[in-house]
């Protein structure tokens, strides 16, 4: 007997998955396998990125986000969200990191890294925001 095909998932506005809260990897593949077209593979380059980083990475997905966060915290360095147009990385206290990322935020600490389909993005600089990221206390949410 054929099991019955899950339903897919929700988007919210612009294209967020809805995805139910849960701790560990198995919702933040979920949540990646759900974002919608090329921002998929945006998904998978940067959950690669932090695990080879941040080896031992806690994963997360709240509030139709995936969070990340040092092995040895309790606290958050990383979160997504999907957009019409774009990805945004969040880097919950990016103000501290050299350079700091891009986009400022509301909050002084938060920085920004948009990703937009045709991008080019330097694996380099991201995975070098990620290790110091990563090392700074995380964010309590």
């Amino acid at each position: 007997m054929t099991q019955p095909t899950p339903p897919a998932p929700v988007l919210l506005s612009g294209g967020n998955p809805q995805i139910a809260k849960g701790q560990g990897d198995a919702p933040v593949q979920a949540y990646i396998a759900a974002m919608p077209g090329w921002k998929s593979a945006v998904g998978r380059r940067i959950d690669d990125l932090v695990a080879a980083a941040v080896p031992g990475a806690r994963k997360a997905v709240k509030w139709n986000s995936p969070l990340y966060g040092a092995p040895d915290q309790d606290g958050w360095f990383l979160s997504l969200h999907c957009f019409d147009r774009y990805v945004k990385v969040a880097f919950l206290n990016g103000g501290a990191l050299t350079p700091p990322p891009p986009v400022a935020s509301k909050q002084p600490s938060v920085r920004y890294f948009h990703i937009h389909e045709d991008d080019a993005w330097d694996d380099a600089q991201f995975t070098a925001w990620l290790t110091q990221a990563a090392r700074l206390p995380g964010e309590k949410l």
